[in-house]
């Protein structure tokens, strides 16, 4: 492209040249050798006049006392009355620009002058055209090579922009060139990088949330199931009521999951896009207890609940209980001792508070706990932060009231009925 540039630029350039150079030599020659024919009339007017001021001072016209009158190297011819001539100068070779002038007592001037000096003249005025045109030329070749690569190099450097986006690196550039419509494409690549990059991070995020959001719901469960097989062969009848009991708290499981999966779809769509609704806070408490007791009692723990009943919250039933399944998750992993919910009511909001009698919140970390990636005890650190997104899409908050022991809160807005 560069040197495609550079050749349609010389060749405007030569035609301009060369059409404005053939305009200025037919210009100049002509002038050139009107103005000699005017200085050679010129001439012979100022020699009549010379010889008839000597004829009427009765002085003597002769060659010798006329060449020191001319001008220039011409040759003069005098006629004289009563037939003399006089002739002095050197006689010019072939064709010659000739003026005659006669005075008012009979006398005739004649002057010519060779050609020869005016084409020595006009290929002065070609040379000096013809240096200019090559200097115009010289000068145009510099301008198109730097003009060249002021445009080639932004435009190679947009196309490297370009392959890095398609081979998956979204940084913006930010790099601008001083030519509006590059930088105008610029300004569409750093865009486009931006949303790419923005894309490609909410995708790595729906991969984080999803992989440790289905884990809880999975780990209950396999739990379910394991009890399943455990008394599938068994003949006692309470048994076999116990089995069907599993299975249909499984079944609920198995819809829980489904509901976590596509609220992760919604919430990579649309953020704030949660279908609260007014629910009963009693049951989804519940649920939640039954469910995690067995993983408890496997590891010598007690989960108990307590507080204020018959509370009604506004929200989404599933991210609610996804939020609670992520706290009681964590007291399991990272707490100790008994691990209590309890509910109460706070002005026009209901809160459930999750606590244990573990080591609680390293004081390093803080309200960062609910920060990505940041983790005290060697987790993801995605279950907090992805536990405080789902309470926030309904219109609550995840917050941390108390770091040892460790209370956190769920706050969510208390249905209108409710709160009457």
């Amino acid at each position: 492209m560069r040197r495609r540039l550079i050749q349609s630029t010389l060749a405007v350039v030569l035609v301009v040249v060369t059409v404005f150079g053939v305009s200025l030599v037919i210009v100049e020659s002509r002038t050139i050798e009107e103005a000699a024919r005017e200085s050679v009339r010129s001439e012979a007017a100022r020699l009549v006049s010379v010889v008839e001021s000597r004829l009427v001072a009765d002085e003597p016209v002769t060659a010798a006392t006329m060449r020191t009158a001319v001008e220039g190297d011409h040759r003069v011819r005098i006629e004289l009355p009563g037939s003399r001539t006089i002739a002095f100068g050197d006689q010019p070779d072939g064709d010659a620009i000739e003026a005659r002038a006669t005075g008012s007592h009979g006398e005739t001037v004649v002057v010519r002058q060779s050609r020869g000096d005016i084409r020595s003249e006009l290929g002065r005025t070609f040379v000096i055209i013809l240096a200019v045109a090559l200097l115009a030329v010289v000068a145009a070749a510099i301008l198109a090579v730097r003009q060249a690569h002021r445009v080639a190099a932004p435009l190679t450097d947009l196309a490297e922009t370009a392959e890095r986006l398609g081979s998956g690196d979204p940084r913006p550039r930010h790099r601008r060139y001083g030519v509006p419509e590059l930088d105008r494409v610029a300004d569409v690549l750093d865009a486009s990088a931006e949303r790419i990059a923005r894309m490609l991070t909410a995708e790595r995020r729906l991969a984080a949330d999803a992989s440790h959001q289905l884990r809880t719901p999975l780990t209950a469960l396999s739990m379910r199931l394991e009890e399943i097989i455990a008394t599938a062969d068994t003949e006692d009848p309470s048994d076999r009521e116990t089995v069907k009991e599993e299975a249909t708290i499984a079944l609920a499981q198995v819809e829980r999951l489904t509901d976590v999966v596509q609220r992760l779809l919604t919430n990579s769509r649309d953020p704030r896009s949660g279908s609260a609704v007014g629910f009963d806070l009693d049951e989804v408490v519940k649920q939640q207890t039954e469910e995690w007791k067995p993983a408890y009692r496997g590891e010598g723990r007690a989960l108990v609940c307590s507080g204020k009943t018959g509370l009604r919250a506004v929200g989404t039933p599933g991210a609610v209980a996804q939020v609670l399944a992520t706290l009681i998750e964590n007291a399991l992993m990272h707490g100790g001792g008994t691990v209590a919910l309890r509910t109460r009511v706070t002005g026009n909001q209901v809160v459930v508070e999750v606590t244990d009698e573990g080591p609680g919140v390293d004081p390093e970390l803080g309200s960062r706990v609910f920060e990505r990636t940041v983790s005290g005890r060697n987790s993801t650190g995605l279950g907090l932060a992805v536990a405080r997104d789902l309470a926030e899409a309904d219109g609550g908050r995840l917050e941390l009231l108390q770091q040892f022991p460790p209370v956190f809160a769920l706050f969510l807005s208390r249905e209108a009925e409710d709160a009457g």
